[in-house]
């Protein structure tokens, strides 16, 4: 990413609709705000110390992709992200996870290729002692790494916000005391095919690894999550 790239993200997530945005976004995605609940503009903006514009401008952004609906003359109501979003979301990341780790492959610096190293040691460290908290901390920050490995902006752009869209089901999966350490195992392979400059093989095992993480979210509670609730509009979904 440029150093004008970086400037104009940072610039924008720290702006007054930025930071609103990103805090209703945030608030969404870990479950905060239930789905289908109404978001009012005059309390959110009093709640975070800035007028209504700005949450207006917030609200037609996170309609934009799709975790609000706004309906006119009504209201906003949060949308979220469903069962089915999640299951798109990981067959999507399975085949972008796979270009991600061939990239990676090509393009993976010293510095990063030892902090993957070192981040798949730790991890089998806390394993050991069944400490999943960092065993999911850690295992955010391997992709964050593989992410950044890849050298392309657009790609690590997509994958960091499919990411966050999901780390309200990913905590309560990976604190299952079988996923977290197995989802380690394949980072170690994944790890070791990329330093071997094996890219078929890393594209194919991180592909594998993110149709497993869903396969165990789908045994351990994703229904519990995303149930069918009512749409605003008195639609089931």
């Amino acid at each position: 990413m440029s150093d004008f790239d970086v400037r104009q993200e940072v610039s924008d997530k720290y702006s007054l609709r930025g930071r609103v945005f990103h805090r209703l976004r945030d608030d969404i995605l870990s479950g905060k705000y239930a789905e289908h609940e109404e978001l009012k503009e005059m309390a959110i903006g009093e709640e975070m110390g800035v007028s209504r514009t700005p949450v207006r401008e917030a609200f037609r952004q996170l309609e934009l992709e799709g975790l609000i609906q706004i309906i006119p003359n009504k209201g906003a109501y949060v949308t979220g992200i469903t069962e089915k979003d999640v299951k798109d979301i990981y067959m999507i990341r399975s085949l972008l996870e796979g270009l991600c780790a061939r990239w990676a492959t090509e393009h993976i610096t010293k510095e990063q290729m030892e902090e993957m190293e070192e981040n798949v040691y730790l991890a089998e460290f806390h394993a050991q002692k069944g400490h999943l908290e960092q065993l999911a901390e850690l295992d955010n920050r391997f992709h964050d790494i593989l992410y950044e490995a890849c050298d392309s902006k657009i790609l690590e752009h997509q994958l960091k916000d499919f990411h966050q869209y999901v780390l309200r089901v990913r905590k309560k999966t990976l604190a299952n005391a079988n996923r977290g350490p197995k989802s380690n195992e394949e980072h170690r392979g994944i790890m070791e095919a990329i330093r071997s400059r094996d890219a078929e093989l890393a594209e194919r095992l991180a592909n594998r690894h993110m149709i497993n993480a869903y396969d165990n979210m789908v045994k351990n509670g994703l229904h519990e999550i995303y149930g069918r609730e009512e749409s605003p509009s008195g639609d089931s979904v």
